[in-house]
């Protein structure tokens, strides 16, 4: 299983860059950022930094959306990464949460989410795509580069989108019963659409906390819960509290949910998250010593996952970079 590591732009970026060049000669494999421009630094401004000190580790956003990033320019933006680095960057996209919501608008459509995987995809590889009823073309591109789209998603519909679409699935939690129901959910609708369910790379993403105080490591990742709960709020606005159609063991938690401020957003402390339980944390996330990072790894492995991206976000980042370069990446 391949591991990567997810950072938030926070200033100084030298010193996430300089995180990124370690996780590389620690093993790691890709470089992941959240992509919330209000919030935090510019990615993209970032990533040609990290892409010129290091020489494999590949990059992208956890997530992009289509809303606040017009098609055109992500595609841009990664073909000219690509040709001053060879195919090193990935795109991570989803319909947009802190990005949008901190601004006062809505997450885009999932209609919407389709067009622009396609439309990115086709641009940044060099071909021609119909975007809003006008042909484009970046011309400057060579064809023959690759740019995977993994999508981000959890309800029925986003999972179904992913399986017809999106080159990878990136799920953000790590329970594994959720995880084999989001897995499995995928790989069939890729298999209705025709294609090989195999070739759909399936990544987990969530807070990870080496050590053995594990109520310290709870508290630090709280704050994971209620990202997520703010998807699962859309999730029972559109499907009820009680639905066949979602698990239990992903809405069941939000009924205590109050709002959410995004102001706080992915930060240890987060008020909004009081809500998320003990054993929600434990599902979602990786706590505790080594051996039981490595267990809960061989869990996901077993579930089909090929890959486990580090949500570094809490007050030892640099441990568990280590901890996980030191014992967890081979």
């Amino acid at each position: 299983m391949d591991i990567g590591l997810v950072l938030q732009t926070d200033p100084p970026a030298q010193l996430l860059v300089d995180r990124m060049v370690l996780a590389e000669e620690l093993g790691f494999s890709h470089g992941w950022t959240f992509d919330s421009h209000v919030l935090w630094q510019e990615p993209y401004v970032i990533y040609p930094r990290i892409l010129d000190r290091t020489s494999r580790l590949v990059v992208g956003p956890m997530v992009t959306n289509p809303a606040t990033r017009d098609w055109s320019v992500i595609a841009s933006m990664h073909a000219t990464l690509h040709e001053a680095f060879g195919n090193r960057t990935i795109c991570g996209i989803g319909r947009g949460d802190s990005a949008v919501r901190v601004q006062g608008r809505k997450p885009t459509t999932l209609a919407r989410l389709e067009a622009s995987i396609h439309a990115i995809r086709e641009l940044a590889e060099g071909r021609e795509v119909e975007v809003e009823g006008t042909a484009l073309r970046i011309p400057w591109v060579t064809p023959g580069g690759e740019l995977p789209v993994w999508m981000a998603g959890y309800g029925p519909k986003a999972l179904d989108l992913v399986g017809r679409a999106a080159d990878g699935f990136i799920l953000q939690l790590a329970d594994p019963y959720l995880v084999e129901w989001t897995i499995k959910s995928v790989r069939a609708a890729a298999e209705a659409a025709g294609r090989d369910p195999a070739s759909i790379t399936m990544c987990v993403a969530a807070p990870a906390y080496v050590g053995d105080d594990l109520a310290h490591a709870r508290d630090q990742c709280r704050w994971f819960g209620g990202m997520v709960g703010n998807h699962v709020a859309d999730l029972v606005t559109r499907y009820g509290e009680s639905s066949a159609s979602v698990p239990a063991e992903l809405t069941g938690y939000i009924k205590d949910r109050d709002g959410y401020d995004y102001s706080h957003h992915g930060r240890a402390g987060n008020r909004s998250t009081d809500f998320v339980p003990d054993e929600v944390v434990d599902r979602f996330c990786l706590l505790g010593p080594v051996p039981a990072h490595r267990e809960k790894l061989a869990q996901l492995a077993d579930l089909g996952v090929d890959q486990f991206a580090v949500y570094a976000m809490h007050d030892d980042v640099d441990g568990t970079i280590q901890a996980y370069g030191t014992s967890l990446t081979s």
